[in-house]
Order: structure tokens, then sequence, then C-alpha cells
């Protein structure tokens, strides 16, 4: 019998290891991360009805090698996001006689390097999801080598496997067009072609005997076995909750590592679960070329770096110890903040908030949240963790202090609530790119995008029209529509499909990024090419100092910011746009000149106009200029102020003509004093002259920490003014619970919302959690209430939120006041309500004035009302202090617009 299992296995390419072949202590890995920790209790689920014995490993200790000894199978389920780092372990791990089970879109948002280095090393990588469920069979000749007590087919959503190694052997297929491969191995490697472990997917006892056939291959007969998985690394790992500081060891005094699990003592805090989703329709199947590389990326700017490695054993020192702290309380801060709002919002909340503080006064019990106060346990168990750091850094002990820092990480993404609709009125925006666009193909191909969009909950969509002076629409101005789209207008699709679905389409264009190698490479264009309106208007061009068009660190060429026609052109670009299309707002990119270092004398803007002006003015020639001369400033100055003046004149332009559309930016968050130096982008005088509704700032960063470093300059009240700032999170190689982490702290920020870039890496997995915390748009549903368009009704939308919390926590007396201050706090409350309330539905000067003073008013005595609260939930207070600032700018943002331009 197993010489004939044994030619089998040779006939599909790999060879059946006997049981012995796995050395004692070798044991089953499944790697867990912050991207399949919602589908951990399905994975779980099919671990122990196959029955075996298996140990948890977070990803963030793949990197470290010895982790690794004594596993003879690692299990990646669905991980999207892998290092460099992580796969070079893996790879010398294979080397040395490991085999791997990976399931779902395996590294399909890493960066491209990585992704290249994972696809030699599985032999295989995912290709694309799959549009329509359909039915998984095996190929004929693995039919004897895959066996199973149960059937291995069945009909599911998946994606195709695409074999890349002369050992990759397709074991099943998709019995759809051209049959293509969904489960395909090497001699090490098992790839499934679906998201393994996830019950929307595929059923139990479909994914149970898949991975029991797998795991046969390598030797391993699992048995009916019952025991608690442990961590690779010891203790309960990633499965377990913070250890109680209170259960200490006869001797050494430091917590134990016996802890409850999460099943034990967090299922009934979780929220209810919703019904299932309808499968989403996913975008059209990536292609792996330049197309797909971000095109706003300037290799320049990098996001901050952590304050510290979290993996980095030995001694912390002190800056370390206070920025790991800081970050697991904020960490911590956000997740009971999320709790919170998720809690008032499925809580079954009657009456008013005063009426809520005369009930708790007088002493009668409210017993309709009997069931939400068990969601307490999780914030407890959350701060739990954070005191276990603390007491492992005075006890000297680091490496259980990162250990600790990391569970509690874990368990936090674990329970980050994200049932029930988030009630605060805020812009869900999107860039929705180019090469999205054009994969797509028609308007059919772009339909499936806006329902995923529309799914997700985005209610604004910044659509990539004119990219390196390519319209992506037929244009009577520019000389030239993208060649990528010609046969089609996919703008006019777009404005009908938004709006079909309730969402806003605002045209996203390129203003001084001219020409772009990366687009000339997929148009088969040689490299130098500098585009249809450069070719033909060469003195238009930016140069550099030694006269180079192109530079050499984004590969772009850009137009010349001081020359008039430059902007003249593009101003009618704009107006043409806002008159033949029905958009909602025009949204500026690379409105700035090129990335440059002075300290370095590398400078740019020394096209024929701007010099020939600027000799002008000063009888020097900007380009024998060095950062040392007296006129240097002057120079940076003079080029200020070509940027200026484009913002100018497109805000006037729209006013005029177009005043209800928006005019957003995107812009980086460099210090105010470097950005002007480097690309002289003056956002913040746009915004005191009230330019610009939507400040979009790209605050991309890696985690949330970072994140929050970027975007806490951008809320300095004297520097956001009336316009609306939309912080930016770049979704490539973001798990999805960081990605819900950083939203979170948008939320707790005087913020108009958020926007996500781009479309072309937005998940299934994210797309799932944005569906089931922020409900979903489209046909015969009702609009979106978007702050940008409806400033005064977001504003009482945003304050009710804010009463229902309160209200919340007022019924169950966690919100501790003295009576005098309550009852006062109480009525202050319904006064601000009443006057926004009357804002909202009769916009008018004296009922803005009413509004305004009476929430200055409630502001300036918060502070002293929440002191108590504040003692031991001082971020809390911080976050509902930061949302009465987002509703002062609002009010602000709604003179401008609502009274001002007569909306």
């Amino acid at each position: 019998m197993r010489s004939v299992l044994l030619t089998a296995a040779i006939a599909v390419g790999f060879y059946a290891l006997p049981l012995e072949a796995l050395a004692q202590g070798q044991r089953i890995a499944v790697v867990r991360s912050p991207e399949n920790v919602r589908q951990w209790p399905g994975i779980t689920q099919r671990l122990q009805q196959v029955g075996v014995d298996y140990c948890i490993l977070d990803l963030s200790e793949v990197q470290a090698g010895p982790t690794l000894q004594q596993v003879g199978v690692l299990v990646l389920p669905n991980l999207e996001t892998l290092t460099g780092s992580q796969v070079t372990t893996l790879d010398s791990w294979v080397r040395n006689g490991g085999k791997v089970i990976v399931t779902g879109p395996t590294g399909s948002l890493s960066q491209p390097e990585v992704r290249s280095q994972l696809r030699t090393l599985l032999g295989a990588y995912w290709g694309f999801p799959l549009t329509s469920p359909s039915t998984l069979q095996l190929n004929p000749i693995a039919q004897t080598a895959w066996r199973s007590s149960d059937p291995l087919s069945s009909t599911l959503r998946g994606g195709v496997i695409i074999p890349a190694s002369r050992e990759s052997q397709t074991v099943a297929v998709w019995q759809a067009d051209g049959t293509p491969p969904a489960v395909v191995t090497t001699r090490e490697i098992t790839f499934f072609g679906w998201r393994w472990g996830s019950d929307e997917v595929a059923t139990v006892d479909l994914d149970s005997a898949w991975l029991q056939a797998a795991l046969q291959r390598y030797g391993t007969t699992p048995a009916p076995s019952s025991f608690t998985a442990q961590s690779c690394t010891g203790g309960r790992g990633a499965a377990q909750l913070p250890p109680s500081p209170t259960q200490t060891t006869p001797t050494a005094g430091r917590p134990t590592t016996e802890r409850p699990t999460i099943a034990q003592t967090s299922t009934s805090a979780r929220p209810p679960a919703t019904t299932a989703a309808p499968p989403p329709v996913p975008l059209a199947p990536p292609v792996q070329t330049a197309q797909n590389l971000p095109e706003d990326d300037d290799a320049p700017f990098t996001p901050p770096p952590r304050r510290f490695d979290p993996n980095r054993p030995g001694t912390l020192a002190p800056a370390e110890i206070r920025a790991m702290q800081a970050d697991l309380e904020r960490l911590v801060g956000r997740y009971e903040s999320a709790q919170l709002s998720a809690q008032a919002t499925q809580g079954d909340l009657s009456g008013t908030l005063s009426q809520a503080i005369e009930q708790s006064l007088n002493g009668r019990a409210n017993t309709q949240f009997a069931s939400t106060q068990l969601a307490a346990a999780p914030m407890t168990n959350a701060r739990q963790g954070l005191t276990n750091f603390q007491n492992y850094v005075a006890q000297g002990d680091y490496n259980q202090a990162r250990e600790q820092w990391r569970l509690t990480q874990g368990y936090i993404w674990d329970n980050y609530p994200i049932s029930g609709v988030i009630q605060t009125p805020e812009t869900r925006a999107m860039w929705l790119d180019r090469g999205s666009i054009v994969r797509a193909g028609s308007e059919a191909g772009l339909a499936r995008i806006f329902d995923r969009l529309a799914n997700a909950g985005i209610n604004t969509v910044f659509f990539e029209t004119l990219n390196a002076s390519y319209p992506i629409y037929p244009s009577s101005v520019a000389p030239e529509q993208n060649p990528l789209t010609q046969g089609w207008d996919p703008l006019a699709s777009a404005v009908k499909l938004a709006h079909e679905r309730g969402m806003e389409l605002h045209a996203w264009v390129w203003i001084f990024a001219a020409a772009n190698q990366r687009h000339n490479i997929l148009l088969r264009q040689p490299p130098e090419y500098l585009g249809p309106v450069l070719t033909r208007n060469p003195q238009w061009a930016s140069l550099d100092r030694q006269g180079n068009v192109f530079k050499p660190n984004t590969r772009k060429a850009f137009f010349d910011p001081a020359n008039p026609e430059v902007r003249a052109y593009l101003l009618s670009i704009v107006d043409e746009i806002a008159t033949k299309y029905d958009v909602d707002g025009i949204h500026l990119d690379y409105i700035r000149y090129p990335f440059q270092d002075p300290r370095v004398n590398q400078t740019h803007g020394y096209g024929i106009a701007g010099r020939t002006r600027f000799r002008q003015l000063t009888g020097v020639d900007p380009a024998t200029l060095t950062p040392s001369h007296p006129l240097w400033n002057q120079w940076t100055q003079f080029r200020i102020q070509q940027v200026d003046q484009f913002v100018a004149e497109t805000s006037e332009l729209l006013k005029r003509k177009h005043p209800d559309l928006i005019l957003s930016g995107a812009v980086f968050p460099l210090p105010t004093q470097e950005r002007l130096s480097r690309l002289q982008q003056n956002w913040e005088g746009w915004i005191q002259q009230g330019q610009i509704d939507l400040l979009v700032p790209m605050t991309y960063a890696r985690d949330t920490d970072s994140f929050e470093q970027l975007t806490e300059p951008l809320f300095n009240r004297g520097m956001t003014g009336a316009t609306l700032v939309l912080p930016g999170i770049r979704l490539l190689g973001l798990p999805t619970m960081v990605t819900v982490d950083q939203m979170q702290h948008t939320r707790n920020s005087p913020t108009g919302g958020y926007a996500l870039f781009a479309a072309q890496n937005l998940s299934l997995n994210l797309q799932q959690v944005l569906r089931q915390s922020q409900g979903q748009l489209g046909r015969g549903r009702p609009p979106a209430l978007i702050p940008h368009r409806s400033p005064f009704k977001a504003a009482q939308g945003r304050y009710d939120a804010l009463q229902r919390e309160w209200q919340f926590l007022v019924s169950q007396n966690r919100l501790p006041m003295e009576e005098r201050q309550m009852r006062e706090w109480g009525r202050q409350s319904a006064a601000v309500a009443i006057a926004l309330e009357e804002l909202a539905a009769r916009p008018s000067a004296p009922n803005l004035n009413r509004a305004r003073s009476e929430l200055t008013t409630f502001q300036r005595q918060f502070g002293s009302w929440m002191q108590q609260y504040g003692q031991q939930s001082p971020y809390q207070v911080q976050a509902w202090q930061n949302r009465l600032v987002s509703i002062d700018v609002l009010l602000r943002y709604g003179e401008q617009v609502e009274l001002r331009r007569g909306r």
C-alpha cells in the first residue's frame, strides 16, 4: 500500500513523508497575525475538528529563527502582508526541512520585492479572486494521493493560484473558465486558493478535510485529542489574555503564565454576530507590472520610524520604555473608546441625557444594559496588560515586558469591536487609482469596484482623472486621452455609478507632475518621453540646476509653476472637468515642486519662466544662488508663491463658476519649514485664506504610533481654520486591524474623517470589517451624511453621538461627578444640543452664533466636569474634547460654505 501511495505521490510532484520523518519534538505551528484574528475562532474550530496538536506562533516571532527550530509544519492562514526578513527566515527554515501550508491571498499586499521573494519560496502565488463561487475539484492524477474521509470537492468563493516553478503541481482546479488552479503544491509547500478558516467562505468540514489531507502529505496522521493550544514560545501565546499581576509565584513575585483563555472570559463581551454579508465583488485581477506601483510615492519622503523595536532582545533604554508605555496606553485608550462607542450604539437607550442623570441621581437602577455591562471585561483585561507591562519593566524583566506588550496588542486587536454601525458622521474617502480603472476596462467592470466601495461604507471617491498629463476621459483641452482608456469614458461612468450608490465623486488631478517614466513603460514609450503636453511645449518644463527634466529619485517630470501658460492650461482642464461632468469636487495632487534637498544644493524650479521672472524681480539668476546666499530665502519664497497663486486661482474659479464643488488637496505632513524648503507646499496659507475645503495629508505610517506622530501636529487650532482635515491611511502592507486602529485614532481627533490609499489595496478582509462597522451604501439606501457637504447636520450628528456615550455611562453609574456638577453639565449639554438642532434645521447667522456661544461655554467647563472620570480614563476625556473641537471646526466650515456661499 505504501508503494502505491508513493507512486501516486511522485506522479503529482511530491513524496508523502512517513510519520517517523517528523523528528521527535517537532510540532505543527499556526501563525496568527492582526490580519487573521477575526477568522481565528473558525481557524481554531477546524484545527480542533481535525484533532491536531498545534502551537500558536505570532507573526512577529517568525523573524526569530530559533523559534522555528522545533516546528515541523507551519500553517500560514490568510496572511496578506509579510516582511522581507520574515520571508528570509521562512526560506532558510524550509531549506532545512520545514513544510508549509499557506492559504488565501498570502503575501498579496507585501512590498513588490517581497512578493517576488515569496513567489520563489512557495513556487506559486495568489493571482486574483474569482468573481463568483466556483466548484473545487481534484485533478484525476491526485485522486489517489489526496485521501480524506470527507469530500474534498465543494462550491465556494476562492482565488486563482498561479504556479511559479517547475516543481509546482496543480492538485485541484476551479470549475470555471479555463479551469484555473485552486490548490498548488511543491515538495515543501501546499497552497490553498481560498481563505481557509473563514466561515463565510467554506464549511468547517471542507476546510478540515483539506487540512487533514495536507498534513498526511507530511506524515502527520491527526487523531482526536483534547488540549489547550500553547504558544510556540511558551505559555498560551496569542490565545491568552494578559496575565494578572495578582497571581504570583511564591518566590519571584512575578505574574505567572497561567491565565484564562479568551473563550473563557470574553465570549459574552463580544458584540453580537451580524448577518453574514453577501460575498464581496473583487476588484479586477491585479497585473504584476509597473501599473500597480503607487505613483504618488516619492522616495525622499519616508514614514517616521517606530520609536522602539518590540522584537529586539536585551535591555530597554529609558526612552524605549517611555515610548512603549505611551504606545500601549494610547492603544488601550483607543480600544476602550471604540468599545464605548460600540456599546452606546448597540444599547437600548431611551429618553435624554438629562433624564438619565435624574435616574442616576435618584438611585433608580437601569436594567436595560445588563447584557452590555459584561463588555467591561475586555476593557479590564486590556488595562491589566498595561499594568503587567509596567510591572515587568519595574522588575527589570525586559524580555517579558516585550512579550506582554505584544500579547496585549494581540488581545486588543482580537477583541476590537467591529459590529454595529458607527453613527458619527464622517467623510470616508478612498483614492480610486488609475491602475484599477484601467483594469476595470468598462462601466460594468467599474461598477464592481464601486459596489465594493459602497459595501465598505465609503462615501467619497477621489477618482484619478488626470495622470501624467493624460486625462482619463476624451478631452477637448488636453492633446490626448490616456491610451489605456480610449474607447470609453471612465469619468462619466464613475459619476453615474457613484451617484447611484449615494457616494460623491471628486476628480483627482495631477497638477504640476507632467510626465511619469513608469507610465511610459506601460504605454511602450521611451523612458525619456515627456508626455503629450511637454512634448508639444518643452518650454513649460521645470528643470533642476543641472538642466534635467526627469528627477532621478521619482522618475517624474514637472511643469514650471511659475509659467503663466502652464497655470492657464491646468485651469482650463479643471474648468473642463467641472463643466462637462457632474463631479462633486476637484482633488489636487502634486500641487508642489519636486522634492529637493537644499543642504546638498539639490533644488528645482529652474524652468525658463521661473528663472526669467526671478531675474526680473531681483536682477539675479536663481541658478547662481546657493543656500548660503542672502537671496536664497527670497528664491524659496518666490517658488512658494507660484504654487500658492495656482491654488488661489483654482479656488476663485470654482467659487465663481462652480460654487457647489468641493476643493481638496493631497499634501505632505512634513513640518512647515522643512516642507517649504523641500517642496514649497504652503498648505497652511491655503487654509488661512479659506481656499480649500478639505486638507488630505498623506500621513502614511506602518503602525498607529507613527501615524499619531504625523497627525497630531495637524490639529493645532491655528492651522486648521475652517478647513476639514482627512488624514490619509495607506493600505499597502498594512494589516487590517492596524488600519482599523488608525481609523479609530482619526475618530478621536479633531478630523473631518479619513482617506484610504488606495482602492487597489482594499482587501476582502478589510472590506468586510468596514461593512460591519460602518454600514453599507448603495441603491435603495439613504444617502450618507457627509460633513463636507452638510456641516451643520454633521455637527448635530456628532454631538448626538457624544451624548449617547455620556448617557450610556451615566445609566450604568460609570461617570463619577458631584450632584451639582452633574445637573449643571446635563443642563448645558441640553442647551448645546438644542442650539445645534436649530442650526441644522434652519441655517442662519443668528442660529450659528447661538450654537457657537453654547458650545464655547460648554467646552470651557468640560474639563472640570470630567476631572474625576479623567483620573481613570484620561485618554477618553481627551478624545471627547477633541471631538468637541471637531464640532467647532464644522461650525466654522459651515459658516464658510453654507452661509457665505449660500448653499
